[in-house]
């Protein structure tokens, strides 16, 4: 099971922000210093978090804030911010074509479905006890 890369650095930009935002324009330039994401990649992040409500940023030197507290924001939240359009199941992908013909192709789905659902319900459950306020307070 693989969640993108961009999650975890959509999560330590948040974390970035929140850290630094007080004292230093949170740019993406400064944000790929500290995650090690070329900055092309930070800006989409961004405007991923930006249009999902969770930052504001203003172009050119304005930096990036958070759109709401930080205690406000989840993992959960992150989550969807950054896999928004991609299919419902977004951990598990099916193989595209099972053999409809064959008696395990045709019913994989019914027999799978349920604890794929169930793993995936879980793992947002987890992702939904997490704030970013939360890992800036595990910070110190």
């Amino acid at each position: 099971m693989k969640i993108s890369v961009r999650f975890t650095a959509a999560v330590h930009t948040l974390v970035c922000i929140l850290y630094f935002e007080k004292d230093n324009r949170v740019t993406s330039e400064f944000i790929s210093g500290s995650t090690g994401v070329n900055a092309v990649i930070i800006r989409k992040i961004l405007l991923q978090l930006q249009k999902a409500g969770l930052v504001e940023t203003a172009a050119g030197v304005g930096g990036s804030h958070l759109a709401k507290p930080a205690d406000a924001i989840t993992l959960l939240d992150v989550y969807k911010a950054i896999n928004e359009g991609e299919e419902e199941r977004e951990v598990f992908n099916f193989h595209p074509n099972p053999n409809q013909l064959c008696p395990v192709g045709k019913n994989i789905h019914r027999l799978l479905d349920p604890a794929l659902e169930n793993a995936q319900k879980a793992m947002e459950a987890e992702l939904a006890k997490t704030t970013i306020a939360d890992l800036r307070g595990d910070l110190r």
